[in-house]
């Protein structure tokens, strides 16, 4: 989709200068960083949003970068604002999405602190840019190189429904076909399950989880492999407890998807988070009162091999990640 490769990021960021007030500065596989401010850390996320729903548009926007922040353990308290446009974008288009960043902020207790808001020729459609910004306690922090060997591997909602529920949402048609009318009635209600703010700072609360990633682009494949790199361990996943919607299988089966582009999906909005081993319990009621299950799928491991069993099969766990998100959506399969 539209991250660089990892090769290219990192010739990209050796242009950075390093800064002893830096604790976690940009690096592949960290959706945040994070700097000293005072006695405390400020961590600080910034995502575009474009191409969404327009309905939808001001809220994925405030909630694709808070959620990033919330995986970091802090609550996302303030956030700044970029709205772009072509030049025949209405000064009404920027008022509605506005409207939708307040009330996303207001979900989340979250204050607007400043942005921009333009239209340049060179700009074909509405771009949006947040970045948000959440203080917390130094001994607090938890990052995605946080995971230990026994830690379990949890997973917090299906892969592949972040791009069930856009399919509903932007490709009536499709959805209808593939997933039934009822069912795509229920997709289109479901967009704010691509939030994570509320579950990951319960989790951080408590105290059970020593690493979060959302499985974003590449979903719960680029997840795994940057927390296993970021972490300098291996893990171990089974097949068959991978939770993944059965409107991901579907979308698998009418376009003849690998296994390899099933977990790849993006799911935006589901955790996977490395868990003390004894904390099981207490996380799956967490999740529940939030309304979600908790599906712990294996766990990390002290060698770095990466092992996926499968049909009663061990073998190694080869996947890239193969995002068929942007093709389908675009109709390009």
């Amino acid at each position: 989709m539209g991250k660089l490769s990892p090769g290219s990021l990192k010739e990209l960021l050796k242009c950075v200068k390093t800064d002893s007030s830096v604790v976690i500065p940009p690096s592949s596989g960290f959706d945040s960083g994070v700097h000293l401010i005072d006695d405390k850390y400020l961590v600080i996320s910034t995502d575009p949003c474009i191409g969404v729903p327009k309905e939808w548009f001001g809220w994925l926007l405030l909630n694709y970068a808070s959620s990033d922040v919330a995986l970091f353990g802090a609550h996302p308290r303030y956030c700044t604002i970029n709205l772009l446009g072509p030049p025949k974008t209405t000064s009404q288009t920027f008022l509605t999405i506005m409207k939708q960043i307040c009330k996303a902020a207001d979900e989340i207790q979250m204050t607007i602190i400043t942005g921009h808001t333009g239209t340049y020729p060179g700009i074909s459609t509405v771009v949006g840019v947040c970045t948000a910004y959440g203080i917390i306690e130094k001994d607090k922090l938890i990052t995605p190189s946080g995971a230990k060997p026994g830690n379990l591997i949890l997973c917090t909602k299906p892969i592949g429904l972040e791009l069930a529920v856009n399919v509903a949402l932007t490709k009536k048609k499709l959805a209808n076909e593939i997933f039934g009318y009822e069912r795509t009635k229920e997709l289109r209600r479901l967009v704010k399950m691509q939030s994570c703010v509320h579950e990951a700072l319960q989790l951080a609360e408590a105290g059970c989880v020593d690493a979060m990633h959302d499985a974003t682009e590449g979903g719960l494949t680029a997840a795994l492999k940057e927390m296993a790199v970021a972490s300098n361990v291996g893990f171990k996943i089974d097949f068959e407890k991978i939770p993944v919607c059965e409107e991901a299988r579907s979308l698998q089966r009418h376009f003849d998807l690998s296994d390899e582009q099933l977990l790849s999906m993006s799911s935006t909005g589901t955790i996977v988070a490395s868990v003390k081993p004894t904390q099981d319990q207490q996380v799956t009621e967490i999740l529940n009162k939030e309304g979600l299950s908790a599906s712990f799928i294996g766990s990390f491991e002290k060698t770095k091999h990466q092992i996926l069993f499968k049909d009663g099969k061990e073998m190694a766990f080869r996947a890239r990640s193969n995002d068929p998100y942007e093709t389908i959506l675009s109709g390009q399969l």
